[in-house]
């Protein structure tokens, strides 16, 4: 692959990181309770560098496990992306519907983000499996390809939570951010399934 080929599968790699980084940024500024900036930035920061940490490092699982794992796991892991990204989207779908005195979505808490970053880079997967097929045969020469990855889906995470916070007003004006961020959950985990499906 030449460098703008990694340069573009990283952009789309980073997409569904984007959106939900969107989301979160949405959900984080109007319905949590107003944090520091400090606090703030420390989640966006942490983030961002899960959603770049995981993006590259599937590949390069991709890659370790060609000879062996990913050759069973590619058969369901369209269905494990389905299934988080569904289970945290109806979850927020339905917490939409609760009393605002309930506690709501956090996309601040650990344990959210690491959910999310491992939903939305589990189809990278398969793009290791690409790169052992078309000549990348040491780790060495994945090294330039995978911090492209991490990087990309890094700064636009970064982007995605900032466009978030500062511009999501619009958007919760017309929707309540868990319900339309639970739709896009929901929608990208149909989209990896669909697209899946129908490229057997």
């Amino acid at each position: 692959m030449s460098l703008f080929d990694i340069i573009f599968l990283a952009i789309a790699l980073a997409m569904d990181c984007f959106t939900v980084s969107i989301v979160s940024g949405v959900i984080h500024h109007t319905q949590l309770t107003a944090p520091s900036k400090a606090e703030a930035k420390n989640s966006q920061l942490r983030m961002a560098f899960l959603f770049g940490f995981f993006q590259a490092m599937m590949p390069l699982l991709g890659w370790l496990g060609t000879s062996y794992f990913c050759q069973y796991l590619e058969a369901i892991d369209h269905w494990i992306a389905f299934s988080l990204l569904a289970f945290i989207g109806g979850k927020m779908i339905k917490e939409s519907f609760d009393d605002d005195e309930e506690q709501h979505f956090n996309p601040s808490l650990l344990r959210t983000q690491l959910l999310l970053a491992i939903a939305t880079s589990i189809d990278a997967l398969a793009v290791g499996i690409s790169f052992a097929c078309t000549g990348y045969n040491t780790i060495s020469q994945l090294t330039l390809p995978l911090w492209i990855i991490g990087l990309v889906s890094f700064l636009f995470s970064l982007l995605g939570f900032y466009l978030g916070r500062h511009f999501g007003a619009s958007i919760t004006r017309r929707l309540k951010p868990e319900l339309f961020g639970g739709i896009i959950l929901v929608g990208i985990g149909i989209k990896i399934l669909i697209s899946h499906i129908f490229s057997l």
